[in-house]
């Protein structure tokens, strides 16, 4: 999935895209920063950081994590985005989105049926930090949505769901929300507001019968969570772990539905001229 972009380098795709200009960030200070020789090393945070319920700031920025994001989004020619958890991601998503239009938008506009083409739909529960990524980035293609997360069921396995996520079908996912302490309600006594919990998010098993063969999710983190999401999924998914990345990747590996459907793989994988050729 990376191998070319490993190839190439992150720092060279960075040239080549460069969002961090956005971000005001720069390569030398973020390796000073972190102590760290190569932005590919992961950054260690104390244990407690992100599982404490009075946690508000930002979480620091990961630039391999942002950066394989862009890429997937770029690689894959990405038309539409469903994420759960707005921040720094947002812009990343939402910024590979616009070079994606800019590059296909005449071709998926002629020759495909993607309602939503090159839009990113984005859900968190906190308004706060919505209305912050709203005044923080400039987002050209991006909605965002405030939704309650509660406590619910699936199959009768506690988790969680917001009260609404967005009337798309995307062809990308990207969970990285709620955090653990933000769920409304209990089930049974049961919640996930509990230093020794894991968040528990239930939303993509609920839409799974409605996903395209060839949707890609990526669950950043939140390994727990993605177990559950592997041992619920009744369709053919390909489950990829990656300990170094500390992400999840589920690709829905089927027959198409139809001829459409085949035409938006087959443009994902080679592009508008083989796209056309079918």
């Amino acid at each position: 999935m990376f191998e070319n972009l490993e190839k190439k380098g992150y720092e060279k795709y960075l040239e080549e895209h460069p969002f961090t200009d956005f971000l005001n960030i720069r390569i030398s200070d973020y390796k000073k920063n972190h102590k760290i020789s190569k932005i590919t090393q992961k950054i260690k945070s104390d244990i407690w950081s992100y599982v404490s319920p009075n946690f508000k700031a930002p979480y620091p920025i990961e630039l391999d994590d942002l950066i394989r994001l862009h890429y997937l989004v770029t690689s894959r020619r990405v038309t539409t985005i469903l994420e759960f958890g707005v921040g720094a991601s947002t812009f990343i998503l939402d910024h590979a989105l616009a070079e994606n239009k800019k590059k296909y938008k005449s071709f998926v506009s002629k020759n495909m049926r993607r309602a939503n083409a090159f839009e990113l739909h984005s859900v968190d529960n906190d308004k706060k930090w919505i209305k912050h990524v709203r005044s923080k980035y400039e987002l050209s293609n991006t909605f965002l949505y405030f939704e309650n997360c509660r406590m619910g069921t699936f199959g009768d396995r506690i988790c969680t769901y917001y009260d609404r996520i967005p009337n798309i079908c995307p062809d990308l996912i990207y969970l990285d929300a709620p955090h653990q302490f933000s769920a409304l309600g209990q089930i049974r006594g049961i919640s996930t507001r509990h230093l020794d919990r894991v968040p528990m998010a239930a939303d993509i098993l609920s839409i799974e019968h409605f996903l395209l063969p060839g949707t890609l999710i990526v669950v950043d983190g939140r390994t727990a969570n993605a177990r559950f999401l592997e041992r619920n999924f009744q369709r053919n998914w390909k489950y990829t772990i990656n300990p170094n990345y500390d992400q999840h990747f589920f690709e829905l590996v089927e027959k198409p539905l139809g001829y459409i459907n085949s035409d938006q793989i087959q443009f994902s994988k080679h592009g508008p001229k083989r796209a056309q050729s079918l």
